[in-house]
């Protein structure tokens, strides 16, 4: 989910034409390559692919089963699987090696205020560049990242599709529910109405889970629940 949102962040900047917009871009581009260069996310992705395809494959079994929308699935999930099989090494890794540009972008960014342009004047001039040749390269330079990030997108929608959402009241602020040991949980989801000024707070285990809508404090201290009942909708994702 972390990836998902960086991937999302990049997408975001990239359409952007500013000097700002492709530095943070970049900045992006390189939490992605930190991830991808600190654990082995193929491999994992990959067991995650082949759990779906067997649980998907054992609900084929099922007479009610669209049949011609789960083998349409099934041959994507396999797709994807090859694709990444076909990868070697770590993912983005390739990326750093074979470009001076990031590289030296990389080893300052751990610096506060590292990019500035007096410290990096290759990125300075590339920053002046003219927007579709910057939109070219960072297109390029994140090109190695889509298969995995084709397959972590199929991942995440089909565990957040996997079951449907229930309609629950918080009362006071607060909500608690115990989990069916027979199942498997991945995702619990929560959508509440834009109008109601609170964010949920989630915490739990194996056996249960807890969910706390707070209000945030005007002045910036601390936030506290909320003694009003909230409704609310969630989804507790079984795939």
């Amino acid at each position: 989910m972390r990836l998902e949102h960086l991937f999302q962040q990049f997408d975001h900047c990239l359409q952007g034409t500013t000097v700002w917009d492709k530095r943070a871009a970049i900045d992006a581009l390189h939490s992605i390559i930190t991830l991808f260069a600190r654990n082995d996310i193929k491999s994992a992705i990959l067991k995650e692919l082949e759990r779906h395809t067997s649980i998907l494959t054992m609900i084929s079994k099922n007479e009610d089963i669209d049949d011609s929308k789960l083998q349409s699935i099934l041959q994507e999930l396999q797709a994807v699987s090859q694709s990444l099989y076909q990868c070697n090494g770590k993912i983005g890794i390739a990326i750093i090696e074979g470009n001076e540009l990031l590289k030296n972008v990389t080893q300052r960014t751990s610096i506060p205020g590292g990019s500035c342009s007096f410290d990096l004047p290759g990125f300075h001039y590339w920053l002046e560049q003219a927007p579709p040749q910057q939109h070219n390269d960072l297109a390029k330079w994140s090109a190695s990242f889509s298969d995995i990030r084709h397959a972590i997108e199929l991942v995440l929608r089909f565990i957040r599709q996997s079951s449907s959402p229930s309609q629950e009241i918080a009362q006071a602020g607060f909500f608690q529910d115990n989990l069916d040991q027979s199942s498997s949980y991945q995702l619990i989801q929560i959508r509440i109405d834009k109008t109601i000024p609170c964010y949920a707070e989630i915490s739990g285990g194996k056996h249960r889970f807890s969910i706390r809508f707070m209000m945030p404090s005007k002045d910036g201290g601390r936030p506290t629940q909320t003694q009003s009942d909230i409704p609310f909708e969630i989804t507790r994702c079984l795939l």
